[in-house]
């Protein structure tokens, strides 16, 4: 099907969803994905006809073995990347998990290698720095309950470290 001059102008975006969760000290569980050099939150791609936080939940239950209830939206993110195209990225807030949740905890071995919770500083030493300007700028809205809008992992206007 052939698109007309205004549909091909509009953008066709990838779609991804990831949470947040966090331990009593505050720190943020990071995966360590098989097929990556580095470590993610948990989360994945959109599916045609899913909402971002319904892919959310499907994703935490296929990476860790367990559907918590996911909060509220902590950011989009606007993440072009020059081989993917135009990404939107969600994260939502999946809250503190106790010795309980992290009990039930069992990942796909497949995709993930490991898990730890690491601290602001920790993630910029194990991610990307557009992800971990992500994560604790999700980090700071859950705080300021307020969610953010982001463009590669910070707000419009402010340049990359």
């Amino acid at each position: 099907m052939a698109l007309n001059a205004q549909e091909a102008k509009m953008a066709h975006p990838r779609m991804a969803a990831g949470v947040l969760f966090f331990d009593a000290a505050g720190r943020v569980l990071m995966v360590e994905p098989t097929y990556k050099d580095y470590w993610e939150i948990p989360g994945g791609y959109v599916e045609t006809g899913e909402s971002p936080l319904h892919a959310a939940v499907r994703e935490v239950e296929e990476e860790l073995g367990f559907a918590p209830p996911l909060g509220r939206l902590l950011a989009v993110d606007w993440a072009p990347n020059k081989a993917e195209g135009d990404k939107v990225l969600y994260v939502f807030d999946g809250g503190q998990l106790g010795k309980d949740d992290l009990a039930r905890l069992s990942l796909q071995r497949e995709e993930l290698k490991s898990i730890a919770f690491f601290t602001p500083e920790q993630i910029s030493e194990h991610t990307i720095p557009r992800l971990a300007r992500r994560v604790i700028a999700a980090t700071q809205a859950r705080e300021a309950a307020a969610p953010v809008y982001l463009e590669h992992g910070q707000a419009p206007g402010t340049e990359a470290a």
